[in-house]
């Protein structure tokens, strides 16, 4: 496993490096990245096709900055420096854990009002190349695909918290036991929590902007399944506890060009810590599975590529608008409620014992299947 970066370059070119990068936070970025290409390219091209129209906005120019402005550059630029300067200064603490450092009351005080200081010169000096002696009221052209940086910045935030509360909820006893540790930590995020707590926040902000939501949602459907596909190579890599219960059944003939970790892995290095201790090991990541499991992380890695291949090739063929992430919902929920059979989960003595999983996936194939209906309904009658 690597749980940092640093130890993924230390496997392929024998050299460690330290880096305050963790893989599974790596993999989270690249996955919101990548989500954010893909849905700038459908919006492209719904606009370029006429589905989607130029927003006009009302935007006041030459103003000067006003209170709350110098206050919020003063206060984001020594929030930089005084974490900036004191990483610099204790490099080895930072590597050595990432959020708790940037989430502790450590800092350089002196590096925080250097960065403020020269934050709102930097400010001020911009505002005066463009203030006027009367602000101007102008409107303003803008292109929904411009948006797709604040879309995403509001998706990460929001979803990082969501899929937090969410985890948290579904493994009540171990917040309770560690609330602290469980906040802070960068493992332990449900999918869920952050799908519906983003796709919540990202709908409320384009509405203002008047972008159709049926057509902003179909654009984000590949791109979901793509982020979630990436975001599991994390987990996988990292071997942050999204594994599958035991599995000590042979691997099948049928499989023997594929390693063994393929069909079972006990995950040795893991970043959790999880399991027995490694015996000769040094560091802070020496625990190992005592019995192997189903590495499913790895297959829902598999299953979302595939199913994102699906969704691109479908998306230009369905004109109904809406449609597409209606496949989508049945799609994820029908990969996540079976990839739950042989995943370690939380289980409610409800029906038998089934999880928070299962439980919101019957009920995103269930929304997929009656807003499908829903929509071609509504098509069969507007061509009557």
């Amino acid at each position: 496993m690597y749980p940092t970066i640093s130890h993924l370059i230390e496997d392929i070119f024998g050299i460690y490096i330290p880096l305050p990068i963790q893989t599974f936070g790596f993999w989270v970025a690249i996955a919101f990245l990548a989500a954010s290409f893909v849905i700038k390219i459908e919006l492209q091209r719904k606009e370029n096709e006429g589905l989607v129209s130029i927003i006009k906005v009302k935007k006041l120019i030459g103003k000067k900055l006003n209170y709350l402005e110098i206050a919020s550059s003063l206060f984001f630029g020594f929030f930089i420096g005084f974490k900036l300067f004191e990483a610099i200064f204790n490099y080895g603490d930072l590597v050595s854990d990432p959020q708790g450092f940037i989430l502790s009351l450590r800092g350089n005080i002196l590096g925080g009002i250097i960065i403020a200081l020269v934050s709102f010169y930097t400010k001020h000096k911009e505002n005066k190349k463009v203030a006027l002696t009367v602000p101007k009221l102008i409107t303003k052209e803008i292109h929904a695909y411009e948006l797709v940086g604040n879309i995403t910045i509001i998706a990460a935030i929001s979803g990082i918290v969501g899929a937090k509360i969410f985890h948290n909820l579904e493994n009540i006893n171990d917040f309770l036991a560690d609330p602290i540790g469980q906040l802070i930590s960068f493992s332990g995020l449900t999918f869920y929590g952050g799908l519906i707590c983003g796709a919540i926040s990202v709908i409320l902000y384009c509405k203002k902007y008047k972008i159709n939501t049926l057509h902003l949602i179909d654009s984000t459907a590949p791109a979901l399944m793509l982020a979630y596909g990436i975001g599991r190579i994390g987990c996988q890599m990292s071997g942050d506890g999204d594994w599958g219960i035991t599995n000590l059944s042979p691997k099948p003939g049928w499989l023997s060009f594929f390693p063994d970790w393929v069909w079972s892995y006990d995950f040795p290095n893991n970043v959790i810590n999880a399991g027995v201790y490694i015996e000769g090991c040094t560091g802070r990541f020496c625990s190992v599975l005592p019995q192997p499991v189903w590495p499913t992380a790895l297959y829902e890695v598999i299953m979302c590529l595939i199913l994102f291949v699906i969704l691109w090739v479908i998306r230009k063929k369905i004109k109904i608008s809406g449609l597409l992430f209606c496949f989508y919902l049945i799609m994820n929920g029908i990969e996540r409620f079976f990839i739950e059979k042989i995943r370690v989960n939380t289980e409610y003595n409800i029906l038998g014992g089934i999880t928070q999983a299962e439980i919101i996936s019957f009920l995103l194939i269930l929304s997929g299947v009656v807003f499908s209906i829903f929509l071609l309904s509504k098509e069969r009658k507007l061509k009557i």
